[in-house]
C-alpha cells in the first residue's frame, strides 16, 4: 500500500454511541483520526431504540444502525447468516477495502468478520477485554474467538497482558497480534484552572456498577476510608445492578452527606465530575487497559487502582498507586495516595499525558497493521477450511460446516443479485 493510497474501512461492533464505554470511545476517536488522515471510515452497529438507519457524525463519519435489536448486554441475538445480506450490501455500496471488528463479546463483530472473509476481504480484529479459562461462559467465548481468529488477517490488543490472554485463548500466532494501547482526548480532559483546596479530599469513582468493575469492593472500602478520614468525601458516578448495594451501604453507615451517588454520567460531563476530585479510584477485578484511568490522569487526578490485567502498564509509578483487589489493601493504597497528594501538580500531569497518549499516534500505528493485513495473501476455501480443522476434533468440523454454508449462501445471493439486475434492465 503506497503512502498516497487511502483505505475504505468498515468498523463493526455491537458497542457504539449512543451507548457509552471504552470500546465505544475507542471506535469513535480512532475513526475520527483515520478520517483526518484521509481514509474513509464507515461504522456498522445495531439499532439503539429509535436510532436506526444511516446517521452522520462529526467529521463525516457514516454510521449504519442496522435494524437488529440488542438481545443481551447490548449484544444482538446470534443469527450466523441473518446479517449476510446487509453486510454484503454495505461492503459493496461503500467499496470497503478492509473490515475491522471490535470486542470479543460482540456478536455482530464475529458475524461480520465471518462474512467478510467469505467474500474475500481482509479483516482485522481488536480485543478490548480479558477473559478467563475455567468458567462455562469463558470456555464458550474462547471457542467462538478461536473460530473467528482462525481466519483473521491481523489482530490488535490494547495491552501486552491482553495480547498474552488473546493468544492463549485463541491459539493465534503471536506474530499476528500487535499491541496498540488506547489513548485519551487531552483537549477534552483538562485539569481545573485552579488547584482544589486540600481541606476536603474528594475521591471520585466513575464506573459501571457491576461485579466485574469491583462494585462489591467499594461497599467495603468506602465506609473504612470515611471512618479513618473525617475530611474525605466520595463521588460515585455510574449505574448498574450493584448500585443498590452501594445505596444500602450509604444508609447503613449514615454516609449520605459524604457519598454522593450521581447515577449514570454522560460522557460530555465526565470531565466536570473528575475535576471536582483529588483522587480517582478504580476497583476493577479484570481490565485489559481502562481508558477511565487515562481520563482521570489527564484531568490531574492521582489514581488508586487494583493491580489487575493491563492496568500496571497504563501509567508511570508516580501517577498511580496499585493495590491487590482486596478491601484492606485498597484502603492502604488510598492512605498512600492521600499522603502523596501535596506532591501532585495537575497541570504538569496533564502535559505528561499529552505526550504519552495520542489518538493520532494510535491511528498511525493502526494503519500499519492495516497495511500488513492487506499484504496477506488471499486463500481459497479449501485452505481456509484446513485452518478451521485445527480448532478441535468436533469443533473444527462444525466450524467447517458453518463456513461452507456461509460460502454457498453468499454465492446464492450473488446469483440472485445478478439475476435481479438482468431482469430489471429495460428492454430495447
Amino acid at each position: 500500500m503506497s503512502d498516497q493510497e487511502k483505505l475504505r474501512i468498515l468498523m463493526v461492533s455491537d458497542f457504539f454511541y449512543p451507548n457509552f464505554g471504552g470500546v465505544e470511545n475507542h471506535i469513535y476517536y480512532l475513526s475520527q483520526c483515520l478520517l483526518k488522515l484521509g481514509h474513509k471510515v464507515v461504522v456498522m452497529t445495531h439499532a439503539y431504540e429509535n436510532r436506526s438507519g444511516v446517521r452522520y457524525m462529526t467529521g463525516g463519519l457514516k454510521v449504519y444502525y442496522i435494524p437488529w435489536k440488542p438481545f443481551l448486554m447490548q449484544n444482538t441475538l446470534p443469527t450466523f447468516y441473518g446479517t449476510l445480506p446487509i453486510v454484503r450490501t454495505i461492503l459493496v455500496r461503500e467499496k470497503i477495502s478492509l473490515v475491522h471488528g471490535h470486542q470479543a463479546f460482540s456478536t455482530l463483530c464475529h458475524e461480520a468478520l465471518m462474512h467478510a472473509r467469505t467474500m474475500g476481504y481482509r479483516v482485522v480484529f481488536t480485543d478490548h477485554s480479558l477473559y478467563g479459562f475455567a468458567d462455562v461462559g469463558s470456555i464458550h467465548m474462547n471457542k467462538v474467538l478461536q473460530f473467528t481468529l482462525a481466519d483473521v488477517s491481523q489482530a490488535i490488543c490494547v495491552s501486552h497482558t491482553s495480547k498474552e490472554n488473546t493468544v492463549l485463548r485463541s491459539g493465534l500466532p503471536p506474530e499476528k497480534v500487535f499491541v496498540i494501547p488506547n489513548a485519551v482526548d487531552t483537549a477534552m480532559f483538562k485539569p481545573a484552572p485552579e488547584r482544589l483546596s486540600s481541606d476536603e479530599i474528594v475521591i471520585v469513582v466513575i464506573s459501571r456498577l457491576v461485579y466485574r468493575k469491583g462494585a462489591d469492593l467499594l461497599v467495603e472500602v468506602i465506609p473504612e476510608v470515611c471512618r479513618l478520614y473525617q475530611n474525605v468525601r466520595f463521588i460515585v458516578g455510574g449505574d448498574g445492578p450493584k448500585r443498590v448495594r452501594l445505596e444500602e451501604m450509604r444508609e447503613k453507615h449514615s454516609l449520605q452527606d459524604r457519598v454522593d451517588m450521581l447515577g449514570a454520567v454522560p460522557h460530555a460531563k465526565v470531565r466536570s465530575v473528575l475535576i471536582s476530585g483529588h483522587i480517582f479510584l478504580n476497583s476493577s477485578l479484570t481490565e485489559a487497559f481502562c481508558i477511565a484511568i487515562l481520563e482521570a490522569a489527564s484531568c490531574g487526578l492521582l489514581t488508586v487502582s487494583t493491580r489487575v490485567g493491563g492496568v500496571p502498564e497504563v501509567l508511570p509509578d508516580d501517577m498511580i498507586v496499585l493495590a491487590e483487589p482486596d478491601p484492606s489493601d485498597m484502603v492502604q493504597a488510598i492512605k498512600k495516595a492521600i499522603d502523596r497528594l501535596p506532591q501532585i501538580d495537575p497541570q504538569a500531569m496533564h502535559l505528561r499525558m499529552k505526550k504519552l497518549y495520542s489518538w493520532h499516534d494510535v491511528a498511525k500505528r493502526t494503519v500499519i497493521v492495516y497495511d500488513r493485513a492487506l499484504r496477506c495473501s488471499g486463500q481459497n476455501l479449501l485452505e481456509r477450511l484446513s485452518r478451521y480443522m485445527t480448532c478441535g476434533a468436533w469443533a473444527g468440523k462444525l466450524f467447517c460446516l458453518v463456513m461452507i454454508i456461509d460460502f454457498l449462501l453468499w454465492h446464492l445471493l450473488q446469483q440472485w443479485q445478478r439475476y435481479r439486475g438482468i431482469s430489471m434492465r429495460p428492454k430495447a
